[in-house]
């Protein structure tokens, strides 16, 4: 068993029997893929009652729809998640697919003080990693790295941004970061974020990236937060560096959208209050024997996930199919790898795992975006398949 495989194995949440938990799995027999509940072990299609993952959020009661909705055993978790990895697939088993479909796919940036100073330094350095460690010096000189009290658009915040203007460190980033508007930006397109055990892609023109492990929530059409899973908001430094306007190359690349490894919602065991309080973990593990751990608590973000999800969905921006929301991330790795003062950057073939206690694992591999499986199944492919099995 490949160390990918291994990961994968572990993507329950501590608490997996008494959660509300929905998964996505491709059916070969069927050709596309299908809508399951988690019981007992056993994976349970419901695609009868929902066919699309969008129409279970959707439910006044998504977790309590889910455990009302009766259909056929798919298989066990354990031997779907098996089979889920790229490196053990066999094609003619399900396997899991990222748990989301035609939702639109939105982040929230710049939401910890720790990455708001990183994305600060990044602009700085236009993009080069080996002026980062200098510019780190002294952005932090100007600005400190005590930001996570201050409330964005506050009095005090304003009043820093004055003082950070005269001094000639006011930037794009503290913007957002500590001033009134959220910066809520497009991830992917719908259909386009790739599952557990699948590669994560990098683009292989940059050589300053990294991952970035977050919460994600599910957000229903009415704005109503309805569950979460992990996601990596798979990132270019060096190309957001070189101008916030190439942030869409920065972000949407193939395979560079990571959700899973299940959807938990909300109910009498998780709430929202769970995510204020959740702990996300890192690893990330090299075929060159490099590790990185590390983590932090969604209790450090600066504008709270309500805030954000209010910031995106409104009566001047509508999701029709509902919207998941990665909320940030405060991880901006500066452990050097390659070389003394140049950080970290992803190699090909890193093994990407996060976790959190109520959310279960989500395990990635690194892998140049042309080299990761090219997405062909989209919105279309999926009405027509749902279509031909009678579902619509």
């Amino acid at each position: 068993m490949t160390d990918l495989a291994r990961a994968v194995m572990a993507a329950l949440p501590e608490d997996a029997a008494n959660a509300a938990l929905a998964a996505r799995v491709w059916r070969p027999q069927l050709h596309g893929p299908s809508v399951a509940a988690l019981r007992g072990g056993d994976l349970i299609d419901i695609s009868a009652h929902f066919p699309t993952m969008r129409d279970l959020c959707e439910a006044a009661d998504p977790a309590a729809a889910l455990r009302a909705a009766g259909g056929e055993t798919i298989g066990s978790l354990h031997d779907i998640l098996a089979n889920t990895p790229i490196t053990a697939r066999d094609p003619a088993k399900p396997w899991l697919l990222a748990p989301i479909d035609l939702q639109a796919v939105k982040a929230a940036g710049v939401t910890f003080a720790v990455s708001m100073l990183e994305r600060v330094i990044e602009e700085r350095a236009r993009g080069d990693l080996n002026a980062a460690a200098a510019i780190r010096t002294e952005v932090q000189r100007l600005v400190g790295d005590d930001l996570k009290a201050l409330r964005p658009g506050s009095e005090q915040a304003m009043a820093l941004k004055q003082v950070l203007i005269a001094q000639g460190a006011w930037s794009q980033y503290l913007e957002v970061g500590i001033g009134p508007d959220a910066e809520i930006f497009t991830k992917c397109q719908p259909m386009a974020s790739v599952g557990t055990g699948q590669d994560a892609g990098v683009h292989p023109a940059s050589a300053w990236n990294n991952p970035e492990p977050e919460v994600v929530l599910a957000v229903a059409s009415s704005g109503a937060i309805v569950g979460a899973m992990l996601g990596n908001d798979v990132n270019l430094r060096d190309v957001e560096g070189r101008s916030a306007l190439l942030l869409g190359k920065a972000k949407d690349n193939n395979a560079s959208c990571a959700l899973g490894p299940l959807l938990r919602f909300f109910d009498a065991h998780f709430t929202l209050d769970d995510i204020r309080t959740t702990e996300v973990r890192l690893t990330v593990e090299g075929t060159d024997g490099f590790r990185l751990e590390g983590h932090s608590s969604i209790a450090q973000i600066s504008r709270d996930p309500a805030d954000l999800v209010a910031a995106m969905l409104n009566a001047h921006h509508r999701y029709p199919d509902g919207a998941v929301l990665f909320l940030g991330t405060m991880f901006a790795p500066t452990e050097d790898r390659d070389a003394p003062g140049q950080g970290f950057t992803h190699h090909a073939g890193d093994i990407v795992t996060i976790s959190a206690a109520k959310l279960g694992a989500l395990v990635n591999r690194i892998a140049p975006t042309d080299a990761c499986e090219a997405w062909q199944f989209g919105t279309g492919a999926l009405m027509r398949n749902l279509a031909a099995r009678g579902l619509l």
